[in-house]
């Protein structure tokens, strides 16, 4: 985190520049973490001082709004105006525009305004880890974009029409201008996301939000809310410890150290280990930064969802990652999809439900146009999708030697365990390196060894090792076109730049 710059590419406030000194942080990241802190207050206060019963909707807004918009000044400074003219023209198409060609106007106006923004600091700030306008950016183009999309199918769909999730989320008028830059300036949100839709969030101002409406009446008769204090805390806990580490460690394991010519020289067994440690310590910054959003958006009352089957509350309903599930999965689609959750849902709703053709060549653009400009991030994707697939075919034609025994599941298991994990490092270290050609020198020095593995299994998996005979199971032999949009469709959401 350590910086010679004193406000960051978006300069925002300098008074905790005397702080970011003393700890060796650059301000911006400084006045990230403060403001993070001092909403998790705000948070409190909007779930008991501004409860929904106590408190009218349109209060509820303005403090939303305030709050945001406060926070947004102090990390960003004057350029927290990019947060009102980007939505504001959106909105007016919102109003004006048709509603059948509108969302994809919207989408349109959104992406080449963020990807302006994008090129502007590939530009002037190459290659940083500022924390600038474009995270809060990158949350509101998705907020906005799935408005626009719910209005277009409440407005010109019947229910026949919609799937499931497009009901649910499906608007009939346009929302007035407190509700819409309330939403877009969610101080819970606008920082460094989830992103949650329209409809969540209106439930959750009005207070029709799961945790009230799944509130449980005492033995006295009175009702009692789900509290997230306990869930509240072990992810502040956890954000906390993550930073800690990330700043104690993280100068020992630079991801620039990854194009010294002596890493290059050293065995692939060397390099592999070494990778690891360098990109778990990247991803450390990341669970910093979503678990402690979620922190914040719980202390408010948004994302209960429900009970487990021993009546244990669980406060899941709108977390961007699951720390555990994607360290220890055991195949990349699980792997996968406990990371950046929310941007997963929002590519599908967006994207893969919506394209007439070519679902996964969409969401594949959309993703790469969402995350910026460099080539690392291209590479990343485009090694995931041959992965994903190769895995799926893996999976298929392999698995079941394996569940024979318990012992021999068990070692099935561990194996997945470790290729998994080498998947993850090999596909993603370009995604932190950013460059085009320091990371194809890397693969070179690693021989391209999965790459030519994962070709192999693509193209001759399902012809040399036969998938198990079942009832009512499709033909095991070629590899689709409907099978390979499946797989390629989880390759969008690996990885995220907002935080």
């Amino acid at each position: 985190m350590n910086s010679n710059h004193e406000g960051g590419f978006h300069p925002g406030s300098t008074l905790f520049l005397g702080l970011s000194k003393s700890i060796g942080m650059a301000l911006d990241q400084t006045n990230f973490v403060v403001s993070q802190i001092v909403l998790l207050l705000f948070a409190f206060i909007l779930r008991t001082q501004l409860h929904p019963s106590k408190t009218k909707g349109t209060t509820r807004h303005w403090f939303e709004l305030i709050v945001g918009l406060l926070a947004g000044l102090f990390c960003f400074g004057r350029h927290i105006l990019h947060i009102f003219v980007m939505p504001g023209i959106c909105y007016i198409v919102m109003s004006k525009v048709d509603p059948k060609p509108m969302p994809r106007i919207v989408l349109a106006i959104s992406l080449i305004y963020l990807s302006i923004l994008h090129l502007y600091r590939q530009i002037y700030d190459y290659g940083s880890s500022n924390v600038d306008i474009t995270g809060p950016i990158m949350v509101v183009t998705q907020k906005i974009t799935c408005l626009a999309f719910s209005l277009h199918d409440g407005k010109t769909k019947s229910e026949e029409e919609m799937n499931r999730n497009q009901k649910l989320e499906a608007i009939k008028e346009t929302p007035s201008l407190l509700e819409y830059f309330s939403y877009c300036l969610s101080f819970q949100t606008f920082m460094a996301g989830p992103s949650v839709s329209f409809k969540t969030y209106i439930d959750f101002i009005k207070g029709k939000n799961t945790a009230i409406s799944m509130a449980k009446k005492t033995d006295n008769g009175l009702t009692k809310e789900p509290s997230p204090l306990f869930a509240v805390l072990c992810k502040v806990l956890t954000a906390a410890a993550c930073g800690s580490i990330f700043l104690v460690v993280g100068g020992y394991f630079p991801i620039s150290s990854l194009k010294e010519q002596q890493f290059l020289d050293d065995s692939i067994t060397y390099k592999f280990g070494y990778m690891y440690l360098c990109l778990l310590i990247c991803r450390l910054k990341y669970y910093f930064a979503w678990m402690f959003a979620d922190a914040i958006c719980n202390n408010s009352g948004l994302g209960f969802n429900g009970y487990t089957e021993d009546g244990t509350e669980k406060w899941d309903g709108v977390s961007n990652i699951d720390i555990f599930k994607f360290e220890t999965g055991t195949n990349l689609k699980e792997t996968i999809d406990a990371w950046n959750i929310r941007t997963n849902i929002w590519l599908r709703t967006v994207a893969y439900e919506r394209a007439q053709k070519y679902p996964t060549l969409m969401t594949f653009a959309l993703s790469a146009l969402w995350h910026g400009f460099y080539p690392g991030y291209y590479i990343t994707f485009a090694s995931g999708a041959l992965f994903t697939a190769a895995a799926r075919i893996g999976r298929r034609h392999i698995r079941h030697f394996f569940l024979k025994t318990n012992e021999l599941k068990a070692f099935y298991d561990v194996l997945t365990f470790i290729i998994t994990r080498l998947v993850i490092i090999y596909i993603t270290f370009s995604f932190v390196l950013l460059e085009f050609g320091p990371s194809l020198q890397i693969y070179m020095s690693l021989y391209w060894c999965l790459h030519i593995l994962g070709v192999v299994l693509l193209a001759l998996g399902p012809f040399i090792i036969p998938k198990p005979n079942r009832p009512n199971q499709r033909n095991p032999g070629n590899v689709n076109v409907n099978q390979i949009e499946n797989t390629l469709r989880q390759v969008g959401p690996i990885t995220n730049s907002s935080s």
